[in-house]
Parts: structure tokens; sequence; C-alpha cells
């Protein structure tokens, strides 16, 4: 891995709309029935060269054709292995350690190397996209997870968190870690953080590509990067909103229908159909 990567933390303070005072991100999976989490609001972005270039030329090459990207927003996923990686880039002697070793420098995992190349191992996948409308992923298990992305091809596009008030410049081989369960999205850098589809329709950059993975956190995890696990009540004497049931208009990433979420913060109104206490 080049020795001159550069690790840039930005944090970021998360502003929710009127009335509520917080975001909070509950959980669809028993373990956290009636907790929630606030959103880790430091975004990190290591640049210098995760890959050497001809190796994110060669990567995007073969992403490519696994994925359907045909109007603006469409977003597709390309599952891959190891080998047809290591495959589709002769001059990385170990991309999976390359990787491991910049997310590494995020800390989000601790300090333990090791967490960060098993994570890695573990799952990597082929992003596409043709510009994003703003969206948030948090089914699943995602909402104790965040992601990475380590851009193979793209050119001027913006990663945009509209409620953080961030706007981040990507180039090819930026490497970002952020929690997806806020509301993101991908922009043209003069659209000043609005996603509109116009500005994919045409030309040779309409689309971008990434590899990406998750980073699963253990509770004890999440509570070191200032985030724990709580019960509702306490998100709910915070004015929180759930990020789970928020839904984002895909041009500006505000909020809609906000009076239909109040309540969302109730023990009664958990994402585990067969928890006791949840309605039927």
């Amino acid at each position: 891995m080049p020795s001159h990567l550069t690790h840039q933390v930005i944090t970021a303070r998360v502003v929710a709309p009127s009335p509520y005072r917080a975001f909070a991100v509950r959980s669809d999976e028993p373990h956290h029935a009636f907790d929630a989490r606030a959103p880790y609001c430091q975004v990190h972005l290591v640049r210098g060269g995760v890959l050497h270039a001809r190796s994110l030329v060669s990567l995007a090459a073969n992403g490519y054709p696994r994925v359907t990207i045909e109007a603006f927003s469409d977003i597709d996923y390309a599952t891959t292995t190891l080998a047809e990686l290591a495959a589709a880039a002769p001059h990385e002697s170990d991309l999976v350690g390359h990787i491991a070793a910049a997310l590494h420098l995020t800390g989000v995992l601790g300090n333990d190397l090791a967490d960060y190349h098993h994570s890695v191992e573990t799952r990597i996948d082929y992003l596409a996209s043709c510009g994003a409308g703003f969206h948030n992923d948090v089914s699943r298990h995602w909402s104790r997870c965040l992601f990475w992305l380590l851009a193979l091809d793209l050119a001027d596009v913006e990663f945009v968190m509209p409620h953080a008030g961030l706007r981040l410049a990507l180039a090819p081989g930026d490497l970002l870690v952020f929690d997806q369960t806020l509301a993101h999205g991908l922009c043209r850098t003069t659209d000043q953080g609005r996603a509109l589809a116009t500005s994919f329709d045409a030309g040779e950059h309409r689309r971008q590509i990434f590899l990406t993975g998750e980073l699963p956190l253990s509770d004890a995890q999440w509570a070191a990067l200032g985030s724990p696990w709580l019960p509702v009540e306490v998100h709910d004497s915070l004015g929180a909103l759930d990020l789970m049931v928020a839904e984002f208009d895909d041009r500006s990433g505000a909020v809609k229908r906000l009076r239909a979420l109040q309540g969302s913060m109730k023990r009664s109104t958990c994402h585990v159909d067969d928890m006791p206490g949840c309605p039927d």
C-alpha cells in the first residue's frame, strides 16, 4: 500500500427537521428490537492511492458489464470473489490487505488490523450508479453496520449528506466510510447539493462504479464511537425521529410526511413482528 495515504475525518453536526430534535435508528433484528442508536456523525475519507491507478481502471472495466445502470438514480450491486478481483487487478500484490490497511486508518473497528482484514475478506461487492437520489440504508442488519466505498470510476461527483451539511467531491481511488442510516446521495459538483436527473442524462461520465463492503460493529464498538444502543425511551425523550421509517425527497433529501412519523420511538412500534409487546 502506498505510504502517502491521507486520512481526513469530517465531523458533522446532524440537524433533524422540526418538530424533531435528533435522529436515531431502530433495528428490525430481535437483539435490538427495543433499542436505538444515534447516527455516527463522522465521515472518513482516505486519499492518496489505496490501489494503483491501473487497478482502478481494470476493476472498473471488470465491474461495469456485471451491472445494469440505465437511468438517473439506478443503483445496482454485483457480487464478486477475491479470486476474480485479484485476476482483474494483477498490479496489486494484496488487494484485500491494502483496503484493510486503509480502513484501519479510520479506527472505526478499533486498533486490531485483523478485524478490518476479516471484514473486507468476508464481502466485497461492485456497486454502480448513475448519480443517486437521496436515500438511506437501514434494512436487515445494516443498522449495526457502517459502509465503505472505494471509488473506481467517476468524474464531477459529490457525496452529499444533506442533514449533516456535508458535500465531498470524490475522485477515483478515494475510500469513504460513513453511516448509511443518514440520507446520502451522489450529485454533480455544480448542483449545490441537489440530486438532479438532468445532470446525469448524457455524457461519458453518466455512470459511477465502486467497490463496497460492510463494517459490522459490536455494541461495544458502537459505544466507543459515541453511538451506543440505548432503550428507545431514551431517544424518545430526546425528540428523536426514527431513521428506519423516514422517507426522503430524492432531490433535496428533505424528510417527507413529518407529522405522520410522530410516535416512531415507542416500544409499541418496534420493527420486529414476533417480539412480545409489539403490535400484531
